[in-house]
């Protein structure tokens, strides 16, 4: 049934509607990017410069340029890997706080050009942005705004620098799907400390690139998840406020960070940032240190599987390339990732929406469709029950919300109900995507049920899956 169709039934003097123009949003809700964003769900994160030849995390800024010489640089290897493991995009460290440039920047001479690799001919972004085209995935750019090396740093014609350091590459790199701005604030070479204008910043960006999503502790558009383990809170927001509070130092708490405000006044959705390694750049050492498929799989169930991004760091390693462990390794996640998820044991199934005696059986929960949708403006009477043909061991349910009218729900229930017993599962949040795993049941109904919501509870996706007993989260949803 499509969208616009109206379909009613009378429970208890109120209807479940599937029809888009009787729905009223509740605030606040994502823009058009940010609904986008939420779609991809994971992406790399590439840390790349002289912290990778000098094996340090944090560059000190007086690191000579020639250290800098990726003799194997290949972006469409990092491309064609990102492709492989089901990643949708690539955000690469363009300047960390060293303040090296990783394309030849009019603004800087701490830059790929003043380096010998390729004789000073050489440009990362351009060849990263390039390969991103040809394998059809997003291209983004870290640029941190402190920096260790710029004599500039610490005055106001800094502020200049770094706009126009971004002008350079969104005119030259574009277009950038995501901007990542790295809160630091130290001291530069000449002792003194930068006041970023921020305001400055980001109405730059709107101007020249409205469509892109910018991160930062707050925003505009994203938020940090408040931890580098790249776990979200079991309960997750999309909702956050920001007056008062500045980027870096004057960031929310994490734990708000970590769980957004239940009354946010502002959409602005948490990612989840963590290296593949225990550092974010590429250190030989760490080679035997590559988290496994296993591991991967259960970070994707804490950050997306409670309504965030998943963002994970593959860092390249000196040749400039990305490391056959990684490698191995995200191809694994990947193959989990398929073989768990692709059997949906409900698939089509009619799902049975009861109130007292009254029943609407609907496939509008279970087509794998996110454009349609069912709204329960009586929810608090109403539970949603998918029968099984057959006794059906189950360990996964995954719950979506059409979080374009807004982040609805505050509480559910699941009934895994057999002949001889039933197991109740609590959680909170909803969002765009509830992963929710448990020891294996062998069940003949499930019933979901929305215990609180700020609004009309909208779901658009409900899907059972038997996945391997040694991937269940261990953690309970609530």
């Amino acid at each position: 049934m499509k969208k616009h169709i109206l379909l009613a039934l009378c429970l208890h003097a109120c209807s479940v509607y599937l029809y888009a123009q009787t729905i009223q949003p509740y605030l606040p809700v994502p823009t058009k990017q940010q609904l986008d964003w939420h779609g991809l769900e994971f992406y790399f994160f590439v840390h790349f410069g002289p912290n990778t030849f000098t094996d340090k995390e944090w560059g000190h800024g007086d690191e000579p340029e020639d250290i800098f010489n990726p003799t194997g640089l290949d972006c469409r290897q990092w491309a064609r890997t990102a492709k492989q493991s089901g990643a949708k995009g690539i955000i690469i460290t363009a300047k960390h706080h060293d303040g090296f440039c990783l394309w030849p920047s009019k603004y800087s001479k701490h830059t790929v050009r003043e380096s010998k690799w390729k004789k000073g001919k050489g440009d990362v972004l351009r060849e990263l942005s390039q390969a991103c085209k040809e394998y059809g995935i997003k291209f983004g750019v870290y640029i941190s705004p402190w920096d260790r090396n710029h004599p500039q740093y610490g005055t106001p014609e800094y502020n200049d620098v770094f706009v126009n350091m971004m002008k350079e590459i969104f005119s030259n790199y574009g277009p950038i799907w995501e901007l990542w701005w790295d809160g630091a604030n130290g001291e530069g070479p000449n002792g003194k400390k930068q006041v970023y204008d921020w305001g400055r910043f980001e109405s730059v960006v709107r101007q020249i690139s409205p469509n892109t999503v910018v991160f930062s502790d707050i925003g505009p558009d994203i938020r940090w998840v408040g931890n580098e383990k790249g776990i979200a809170g079991k309960t997750n927001w999309n909702g956050l406020d920001t007056a008062g509070f500045t980027r870096g130092l004057g960031a929310p708490h994490t734990d708000t960070l970590n769980k957004g405000n239940i009354h946010g006044k502002t959409w602005i959705p948490a990612e989840c940032d963590v290296s593949i390694r225990p550092g974010w750049f590429y250190h030989a050492e760490e080679d035997g240190k590559v988290k496994t498929p296993e591991q991967l799989f259960n970070l994707y169930l804490k950050s997306v599987g409670r309504g965030a991004n998943f963002l994970l760091n593959i860092p390249p390693d000196r040749r400039g390339l990305i490391h056959a462990n990684d490698s191995v390794a995200l191809v694994g996640f990947r193959s989990i990732m398929e073989k768990n998820f692709a059997n949906n044991l409900v698939m089509n199934t009619s799902a049975q929406l009861t109130a007292g005696n009254q029943v609407l059986n609907t496939t509008q929960l279970t087509d794998q469709s996110v454009k349609t949708y069912v709204q329960l403006n009586h929810y608090q009477e109403q539970g949603i029950r998918l029968v099984f043909t057959k006794p059906t061991e189950i360990n996964c349910i995954v719950l979506q919300e059409a979080i374009e009218f807004g982040q609805r729900i505050q509480n559910f229930e699941i009934d895994l109900e057999n002949s001889e017993s039933l197991t109740l599962i609590k959680g909170t949040t909803v969002g765009r995507k509830r992963i929710v795993s448990f020891p294996t049941r062998k069940v003949n109904n499930i019933v979901v049920r929305i215990t609180q919501a700020r609004a009309a509870p909208i779901l658009n996706e409900i899907t059972a899956h038997k996945m391997a007993e040694i991937l269940v989260e261990e953690n309970p949803p609530e």
